[in-house]
């Protein structure tokens, strides 16, 4: 699927942005920097441009601020013609978070995060109420953070101000410029997800610039994924882009492992995961006995061991578990690593068997209560599944 013939909305969607035959063309280039765009961009969604350096994504987005105008073609925000809307007060209603933080150095965190409320003459002890409820937000203390000045923050640190500073006037949009792209992937990785977070409470319309992809199939709800000549390939959920290429160029620039990516749009807690029994740690030796028993007859290597709260504390090793020359007796309790939650996706659990030699993980609720166990087979069956494979941008239910 295209741009040209991909539903870009569903039923009961409202458009927040729409963009109408967008075109920009600088003098003396041969070609468009963004040529003949047409996109709609639901309401409270997450929209990703992705591409390669030079295919027009930033240029769009500055388009659609108003930072430059374009030569032809039409720009909507909330039903408004953007160019019948006086430049200050366009900016006032979007946010905008780029690479590094772009803050003023010279001012305090706090100050900086205040610009736009104080340009919308809020009162000072709304603006502090504000500053320190972003701050909070971001997860920084207002008390640690509010008075420092940027110099004096990790590049972490500074994005995050970032974000908060973009989210100040509560905006209805938020324009986001490789926000992360200049942080290390440990702490690039937690300002993803604490922006998702964020994101999951708030729903602003939001369009997030970045040249990757695995970050676009994290952060989006939808991708736009621009090719040479600021023309969009394909518009698309990050399932169907993912499970159905519109063309080779599509494919290439996804590249090898798209089953995998895959496995990180799918969240545990939308999952049924299978629940064997398991065995509570206070029950007697018979009890156990029969659960080790109930497991060997079922080809399983270890029992669930949960507390009085059905909390998972260990693994009960079955007379399967054990190898020639290694691994526990039978009915020695194992250490359990984490658990996976409703947040973690099939990725993390893949990654987390892969990375501890283990053949399956525990499964909690939000309270942390055991729901299952996910093991390596099930992901694997996943993996091959016509559940990941189906190009209708559905979730995975399944397991």
């Amino acid at each position: 699927m295209t741009q040209s013939d991909t539903p870009q909305q569903t039923p009961g969607e409202r458009t927040m942005i729409r963009l109408d035959k967008l075109t920009k063309r600088y003098p003396g280039q041969p070609g468009a920097a963004v040529e003949e765009l047409t996109l709609d961009i639901p309401a409270g969604s997450i929209v990703v441009f992705v591409g390669p350096s030079g295919c027009g994504k930033t240029t769009t987005m500055k388009l659609i601020n108003r930072l430059i105008e374009p030569t032809s073609g039409r720009i909507h925000l909330d039903g408004q013609d953007v160019t019948r809307i006086p430049v200050h007060q366009l900016r006032r209603r979007i946010g905008y978070a780029i690479q590094q933080g772009g803050l003023f150095p010279h001012r305090t965190v706090a100050d900086n995060i205040a610009t736009v409320p104080k340009m919308l003459g809020w009162d000072r002890a709304r603006i502090t109420a504000r500053v320190d409820e972003l701050l909070e937000m971001v997860g920084l203390d207002p008390e640690a953070y509010r008075g420092r000045r940027p110099g004096q923050l990790s590049g972490g640190q500074q994005q995050r101000v970032g974000v908060a500073r973009a989210l100040a006037g509560d905006p209805q949009v938020m324009l986001m410029d490789e926000p992360f792209g200049a942080i290390d992937p440990l702490n690039r990785e937690a300002l993803q997800n604490e922006f998702l977070r964020i994101q999951a409470r708030l729903h602003k319309t939001i369009v997030f610039v970045t040249h990757d992809i695995d970050e676009a199939v994290k952060m989006g709800d939808r991708i736009a994924l621009f090719g040479d000549g600021g023309r969009v390939l394909q518009y698309d959920t990050p399932e169907r882009l993912l499970a159905d290429p519109a063309d080779r160029a599509v494919a290439e620039f996804i590249g090898a492992g798209a089953a995998v990516r895959r496995l990180s749009l799918a969240r545990i807690g939308s999952l049924a995961v299978p629940g064997p029994p398991v065995v509570e740690r206070a029950a007697d030796a018979q009890a156990r006995a029969a659960a080790l028993a109930r497991a060997a007859e079922s080809g399983e290597e270890y029992v669930l061991v949960v507390d009085e709260d059905r909390r998972p504390v260990a693994w009960l090793a079955t007379a399967g578990a054990r190898r020639p020359g290694e691994g526990p007796a039978a009915g020695e309790e194992v250490p359990l690593l984490t658990p996976m939650g409703p947040g973690h996706t099939l990725f993390d659990a893949l990654d987390h068997m892969l990375s501890s030699n283990a053949s399956a993980v525990a499964v909690v609720d939000g309270d942390g209560r055991y729901r299952g166990v996910l093991g390596m087979d099930a992901v694997r069956t996943l993996i091959n599944s016509q559940a990941l494979h189906t190009a209708d941008g559905s979730k995975l239910q399944e397991v």
